[in-house]
């Protein structure tokens, strides 16, 4: 496969994964946002932006701000709007590759954004229509294409980012006070509210859910999850074995980020939580890059700006 289609399904896969797991985040922080005091919105859109890795260009924390930094600004890679831009642009490029039916879905998901208001309310409902466009082109995706190769760096790229966004989904709960946002809104945020409760057969805590969407290894959006898909491609892409060492970074990377959460000792798990989101962000950039190196001439896509510290 040329260097640059393998390029563009793996951002494909990125981006699509972006647009709804920042529609997500910002459906479940923005409603709760506009229900507090003017006096402490400020507060709380900084820290959604800090965690989000976004900054206005002239200090404005407002609602107004957020709303557009993580919804509309086209030019921006972490917003819904600019992750859908890139994802089509990369479809366009990868146009002899896509099926028509994945390119149809991306394409008419990229023009019916303009359609919806900028305003609060009008963003209340792109979230949710977001969130329900992707999951028709992800099944695309899985319906309509070979399996092969080029499935490969989709899902790769799907993986990497869902482990980077379900890991800065719970920094937006572990950086808020106790009596601010609760576990159940971002088990809720994650789709994964009825999959804990059938789990845990009612039983609920913070270090429960924490487990649940860290460490679950069957539910798809939890983090060891997705790196345990994104190990398993990596394999797949480069099915041979030496005697010592790996030649890929990336399954390095990966592999070496999954041991440390799959096998840490869960009862102390909320007073290392900072710890291991920060070393599943750094991962998911690292493996990034050494995906790039590797497999494509050039890595020229936006990946997340900076990171959690």
């Amino acid at each position: 496969m040329l260097s640059r289609i393998a390029e563009s399904l793996f951002w494909i896969g990125r981006y699509v994964e972006r647009a709804d797991g920042v529609a997500r985040i910002l459906d479940v922080h923005l409603e709760r946002i506009t229900q507090l005091p003017a006096a402490e919105q400020e507060a709380e859109v900084r820290r959604i932006m800090v965690v989000m890795g976004v900054a206005p260009e002239h200090g404005d924390y407002g609602v107004d701000s957020l709303i557009h930094e993580l919804a509309w600004n086209r030019d921006s890679p972490t917003s819904i709007s600019g992750s859908l831009h890139a994802a089509r642009e990369n479809a366009r490029r990868a146009r002899e590759t896509v099926s028509s039916a994945m390119w149809e879905a991306l394409n008419s998901t990229h023009y019916g954004l303009g359609g919806h208001r900028r305003d609060v309310v009008g963003t209340f409902r792109v979230c949710h229509w977001a969130i329900e466009r992707m999951a028709t082109v992800r099944g695309q995706i899985q319906m309509t294409m070979s399996h092969d190769e080029s499935w490969l760096f989709l899902g790769l790229g799907a993986a990497l980012e869902r482990a980077d966004m379900t890991s800065r989904l719970l920094w937006t709960r572990s950086t808020t006070a106790t009596e601010g946002m609760s576990w159940v809104s971002i088990l809720h945020c994650a789709g994964a509210y009825e999959a804990f409760l059938r789990t845990r057969y009612g039983t609920f805590s913070d270090e429960s859910a924490t487990q649940f969407l860290l460490l679950d290894r069957l539910f798809p959006r939890s983090i060891l999850h997705a790196l345990t898909t994104a190990e398993e491609i990596l394999v797949q892409m480069e099915p041979g074995l030496q005697r010592v060492g790996f030649k890929d970074d990336a399954r390095r990377i990966v592999g070496e980020a999954r041991t440390a959460l799959e096998f840490h000792h869960a009862e102390d798990l909320m007073a290392v939580l900072p710890g291991h989101l920060n070393n599943v962000q750094a991962a998911c950039a690292r493996a990034s890059e050494a995906v790039g190196a590797k497999y494509f001439s050039h890595a020229v896509e936006d990946s997340w700006f900076g990171g959690i510290l």
